[in-house]
């Protein structure tokens, strides 16, 4: 009888392929609308002020309901992705994700499109769970940090084309095209996303042996048909199905791994919704006026693809691990020297530096190291809890910058940056463990 199907070493030696990219633009397809999606509510909320339809309070509702929305989603996506399968949540939740954006397009009234926005919240957390949880599951662990940097890259390019689009829409059209326009894509990626094969790794750790044969048969045979040369497998142990619940998470020997990806996922959200955001406010707080603390902020922006970039360089060359560490530290010290700038052009150039390393870390932490750490029947779980927890932090970090704002200004906001910082070198230092140029499994089964 068939007991294993060598799942994770028949994956780990293929080549490169057109398979490989077909699997990343299928995974990122939904990944960049999901960003898109988020980055629109700057612009939509402006115009529904404008217009009347909205004011201050009900503009807070909808961004609460679409974080509320993304922590629920992210949890139920870690959830139903380890017990139900990685194609089934993705496809389910850019499911929900697309009805509820064109029910948006289409809201009677600001009530009801921030009930809409509360299921639109619901898939973009969960999208962003499964949508890095399942990538790294398909490539070979000595490229898997550089692919899971480009799909942090196409996810974050987002930010430009929805800035773009909102900038030609918004102004002559109105507001309702932007979720239609998402909404139409989420369900037309959803039907070609029809195609995409359930992770064999997965099937494997319950059990579905034939089924992950066939999968695995089936790729094999297009990497052959491609004529590349498949190298001998290094048989494994053999994989054992595993049962495990949401709480195996919070005791040994999970335990260390689940700490480390909330450390993680808290302390760059923390940057991201502490400063990130806040840019153009703190502009103007300093004297300058609306237009020119935009066209400085959509300068420092431009760090964003940069850090990707410089992820999809570095991932698999400097490791996870260290590459955190190091990048921490320097994001702290150029965090210090941001608050102690006397020019608007120091700060801009700094401003570009904080953002390229802010993102540089999401693409080695968020994209590839938080859901290395947690082995195949509780990768989804793992990474949806430490997702949920950054949204946590999300949440909260606005309030925490506004207090530190009125105490002491900029430096006083910037120091919470700079402590995020230094926690998480600590945290990597004491705890932290290299998933680099390693197999998954092999991951799974080192003893913390």
């Amino acid at each position: 009888m068939q007991k294993t199907v060598n799942a994770g070493a028949r994956l780990d030696r293929l080549p490169t392929s057109a398979f490989h990219r077909r699997i990343l633009w299928l995974i990122g397809g939904g990944m960049f609308l999901d960003s898109f999606d988020i980055y629109l509510a700057g612009g939509v909320l402006g115009a529904l002020t404008r217009s009347g339809w909205s004011n201050i309070q009900l503009n807070a509702n909808f961004l609460t309901a679409t974080f509320v929305g993304m922590l629920i989603g992210a949890l139920t996506a870690g959830v139903l992705g380890d017990a139900k399968g990685r194609k089934f949540t993705y496809q389910f939740n850019l499911a929900i994700f697309g009805v509820a954006s064109l029910a948006g397009a289409v809201a009677p009234s600001m009530n009801w499109l921030i009930v809409c926005r509360f299921f639109m919240g619901l898939g973009l957390g969960a999208e962003i769970v499964v949508g890095y949880g399942s990538l790294g599951e398909f490539i070979p662990p000595a490229v898997r940090g550089k692919w899971s940097a480009y799909l942090s890259l196409i996810t974050n390019s987002a930010l430009f084309f929805s800035t773009l689009l909102g900038y030609l829409i918004i102004p002559t059209i109105g507001w309702r095209p932007m979720f239609a326009v998402v909404g139409a894509g989420a369900l037309i990626v959803w039907v070609v996303r029809k195609k995409m094969p359930e992770s064999p790794r997965w099937l494997e750790s319950k059990g579905r042996l034939q089924e992950a044969e066939q999968i695995l048969a089936a790729i094999e045979a297009e990497t052959v048909a491609l004529g590349q040369v498949l190298p001998p497998v290094v048989v494994l142990p053999s994989a054992v199905p595993k049962t495990t619940t949401l709480w195996s998470l919070f005791a040994p020997p999970l335990l260390r791994r689940t700490f480390l990806g909330v450390c993680v996922q808290v302390c760059i959200n923390v940057v991201i919704y502490g400063f990130i955001v806040w840019v153009p406010t703190f502009l103007v707080r300093q004297g300058l006026g609306l237009a020119s603390s935009l066209g400085y902020t959509t300068l420092m922006s431009l760090g964003g693809p940069a850090g990707a970039l410089l992820g999809v360089l570095l991932a698999d060359r400097i490791g996870r691990k260290n590459g955190l560490i190091v990048v921490s530290f320097i994001a702290g010290v150029v965090g210090f020297l941001y608050s102690h700038s006397h020019s608007v052009e120091m700060a801009t150039a700094l401003g570009f530096v904080l953002f390229t390393l802010t993102y540089l870390l999401v693409a080695l932490g968020v994209a590839t190291y938080v859901p290395e750490l947690f082995p195949t029947e509780n990768r989804l779980r793992g990474n949806g809890v430490a997702g949920a927890a950054g949204r946590i932090a999300g949440i909260f970090a606005p309030q925490v910058v506004v207090a530190m704002y009125a105490l002491g200004g900029i430096k006083d906001v910037l120091s919470v940056i700079v402590g995020a910082m230094v926690v998480l070198v600590v945290a990597l230092v004491v705890f932290g463990l290299e998933t680099n140029q390693r197999s998954l499994e092999e991951i799974g089964q080192t003893q913390d």
